[in-house]
């Protein structure tokens, strides 16, 4: 019995070693570089981008399910569901009704990524799609304010892709998300910084971090246009350079002129950071047109937002009666997108109504978008207008 019981332990203690041996095989191994099946990928990316929403799941669908190892990896075309998720949400972020469905995709893409990842661990693609997944995440939880799960998403970010690049230097797309999670970690304010700390992350480096996003924009294969969009934001907020940030809204609208928010966002900087009311509202003009021929996605909920845009424009031009003359077609609409556009028109009707002396009907408009504002209220609509009462 001593025997047979010594013979089993020799047998565990060599299946161990060659389980040691094998793992450092494994561990061995030279790293597999590169991202497959690009183009296909790159035509559903585009689709998202263009807000060719419909479209999307046909172009995944093409781009991974080719045969076997010539097609995209299906965790790429998970992250792209997500990601169109996303997109949808951008075009009227305050209206959360895609949000459940949002966090369950990107929830799914980073257990498939991170599963990708335990498989293979020498390969760059996987880490990749894991950042990218996690990234995902990350800009939903900043939009809805939750911080510190959007800093440890930070975290998974910088982790994966430094382990990407690390394998792969070359991945010039890998390095947008490393040079966002530098840039922010520089120039981010104090609370975030706390996040940071608390998380034991390292600092950052605002002109190291600009420069890998400008790389993964020039050389990415990829991340083009979510570069230029992050890239807007970065040279809005923090390099105020507001001109530079319309430029490459611009460039978006060129590339994906299906998609209405690259326009409406470079009419609202005109607006509110240039002060060039005049080329805020031939933007928003032109966005109104667009609309209305059905060239964008979502048409109705875009004139709506355009509509309002052109509305306040023409108000901040002493065009007041004009500026009605939208409002009003608005409120009979009764929209119930873009979030809290009917209370918006309420106000700024109350607005241009004050500035051609009609108090009393101004009153009216500002108790209406109290009423309409309601408890759901991002915007602060009903703080604002019973302001514009007091100040009566």
């Amino acid at each position: 019995m001593r025997g047979c019981g010594g013979a089993r332990a020799l047998a565990r203690i060599a299946a161990l070693a060659l389980l040691v041996s094998l793992t450092s095989l494994q561990a061995q191994a030279p790293p597999q570089r590169g991202l497959t099946a690009v183009p296909p990928l790159s035509a559903a990316y585009n689709a998202i981008f263009d807000a060719r929403f419909d479209e999307v799941p046909a172009l995944a669908a093409r781009a991974c399910g080719s045969r076997p190892n010539a097609g995209a990896p299906p965790e790429a075309c998970q992250l792209l569901e997500a990601i169109a998720i996303w997109w949808r949400i951008q075009l009227d972020p305050y209206n959360r009704t895609r949000d459940q469905q949002f966090v369950a995709a990107a929830d799914a893409a980073i257990r498939a990524a991170a599963a990708w990842t335990a498989r293979e661990p020498t390969r760059a693609e996987a880490w990749f799609y894991l950042g990218g997944a996690y990234g995902a995440r990350g800009q939903w939880r900043i939009l809805r304010g939750e911080r510190l799960a959007a800093a440890r998403d930070g975290k998974q970010i910088k982790e994966s892709l430094e382990r990407a690049v690390a394998l792969d230097p070359a991945m010039d797309d890998a390095y947008f998300a490393l040079g966002l999670y530098r840039y922010y970690a520089d120039v981010a304010p104090t609370v975030l910084k706390m996040f940071r700390w608390l998380l034991l992350l390292p600092g950052g480096d605002r002109e190291a971090g600009l420069a890998e996003m400008l790389r993964a924009r020039r050389s990415g294969q990829l991340v083009r246009s979510e570069a230029d969009y992050q890239l807007h934001v970065v040279y809005l907020w923090y390099e105020k350079q507001p001109h530079r940030a319309v430029e490459f809204l611009d460039e978006l609208a060129a590339r994906h002129p299906r998609n209405p928010h690259f326009a409406q966002a470079a009419a609202e900087i005109l607006d509110f950071y240039i002060d060039d009311t005049a080329a805020s509202l031939t933007r928003w003009e032109r966005l109104f047109a667009a609309a209305r021929r059905g060239a964008v996605a979502e048409p109705q909920m875009t004139a709506v937002a355009a509509q309002l845009g052109i509305a306040s424009q023409l108000d901040q031009l002493s065009r007041s009666a004009e500026a009605l003359d939208h409002l009003r077609i608005v409120i009979a609409a009764k929209p119930r997108a873009p979030h809290s556009a009917f209370a918006r028109a309420h106000l700024q009707m109350g607005l241009a109504l004050d500035h051609l002396g009609r108090r009393a009907e101004a009153r009216s408009s500002y108790t209406a978008a109290i009423t309409a504002a309601g408890a759901d209220d991002p915007f602060k609509i009903a703080d604002e207008a019973r302001t514009f009462l007091r100040a009566q």
